[in-house]
């Protein structure tokens, strides 16, 4: 239905920007708990990196695979802003959107008090247009922020995989071999976490709608 179609019957609902704007913040609190947990992988990875260092060539293995955790939070980190650009302009787009239907309500009012003045139909024609193309401009963000979060969801398997292989590694490291394996194993755990969060953001009912 076009919207000068929909201008006809005023008093048809509009989807609600409202219920977006509080998924959106959810997202983003989401997001904002997985950059906190790369922050710690690269501290973890740091640490690691020194104790490897201190183990000697016992633990070659595991000083690589420490730094290429490293990097992975690093690139995790570099994601997660990528993510937080694009809720950036999904927030601007339902702030605008949610303006638009306070001021499509007040022309519905004016359009049924009027009784159907032309100027006043013109412009709740126009607002529906309007709201029509920041509709598909969001539509746009949650398509981004989908293929986002599934390049994120690859790269968490990719440093899923790190982990498992230091936690390997670790038992090489003879005397240092506990130490190692205590390291590793919270690498495996933060992992995990930030596969929660996916999780979480992978349920979110903004995704749901198209």
């Amino acid at each position: 239905m076009t919207a000068l179609q929909r201008s006809a019957d005023p008093a048809m609902p509009v989807p609600s920007a409202g219920r977006d704007l509080a998924r959106i913040v959810s997202i983003n609190e989401e997001i904002k708990s997985i950059v906190a947990v790369a922050f710690k992988i690269n501290i973890m990875a740091l640490n690691a990196i020194f104790l490897a260092k201190r183990a000697g060539t016992t633990a070659l293995g595991f000083g690589v695979l420490s730094n290429e955790l490293r990097v992975f939070s690093q690139d995790l980190k570099t994601a997660m802003g990528g993510l937080s650009g694009v809720i950036h302009k999904a927030v601007t787009e339902v702030s605008v959107l949610l303006q638009d239907q306070r001021t499509l309500r007040l022309l519905q009012q004016a359009e049924a008090q009027s009784g159907g003045h032309a100027r006043v139909r013109e412009a709740l024609r126009l607002r529906l247009e309007k709201m029509e193309r920041h509709q598909l401009s969001l539509a746009t963000q949650r398509r981004q922020l989908r293929q986002v979060l599934d390049n994120v969801a690859q790269l968490v398997e990719l440093g899923g995989v790190l982990a498992k292989s230091a936690k390997i590694e670790a038992a090489y490291g003879q005397g240092f071999s506990a130490s190692l394996g205590q390291v590793s194993g919270e690498f495996d755990g933060v992992v995990e976490e930030i596969r929660r969060s996916l999780g979480n953001l992978n349920k979110s009912e903004f995704f749901a709608r198209r």
